[in-house]
């Protein structure tokens, strides 16, 4: 068992039997109080964003977590098949846990995988990919002053708001963590 004073960004504690990724801690020492730890903190299941008091030297446990670099393959259901590039062992992973970030990934996509024993905790993208769009209205031409968009659907199946300018088959760079389109990529 650990204690507070190893609280560090990027932690996973066990808080209220859920695994929780440590985002900010603070050591307080308020006057004539006892001295406290202020901890923000993510559920990684639900994703809620979790604020908490820990007195100083209290006991925490640490959760240990292995990151695995993995191949996607496909999907299959509801779920999606990684596979290690290492030792090519396939696993099954439900859509559920990428959740909006599943729409961004296309077959042979990289991810890292992290693991909590032979449990998987979290599929992590990386900040973006590129993906070619397969279908959008077509664009007018001079008309890029306005900063209005269009929806237009990727590859992998998602629909990303592009700008107008951006045509069918044109490949484009998408931010996994908010879904946005960054830029067109040059062939």
């Amino acid at each position: 068992m650990a204690d507070t004073s190893d609280l560090r960004p990027g932690l996973v504690i066990r808080y209220n039997n859920e695994l929780c990724t440590v985002l900010e801690s603070t050591h307080r020492t308020p006057g004539n109080l006892r001295a406290f730890y202020q901890v923000k903190m993510r559920n990684i299941k639900s994703g809620k964003l979790l604020e908490n008091r820990f007195r100083s030297g209290e006991a925490i446990e640490i959760v240990r977590v292995e990151r695995k670099p993995m191949q996607f393959l496909y999907r299959d259901g509801d779920n999606m098949v990684f596979m290690d590039t290492e030792t090519y062992d396939q696993i099954h992973v439900p859509e559920i846990i990428l959740g909006d970030q599943a729409g961004l990934l296309k077959e042979s996509g990289e991810a890292t995988i992290a693991f909590n024993g032979s449990d998987v905790v979290t599929v992590e993208l990386p900040p973006h990919v590129t993906l070619l769009i397969t279908y959008t209205e077509p664009g007018i031409k001079g008309d890029t002053a306005t900063g209005a968009t269009k929806p237009a659907t990727v590859e992998s199946g998602a629909t990303v708001y592009v700008p107008l300018f951006v045509n069918e088959g044109d490949v484009i760079r998408v931010d996994t963590r908010t879904g946005g389109y960054l830029d067109r990529v040059k062939n």
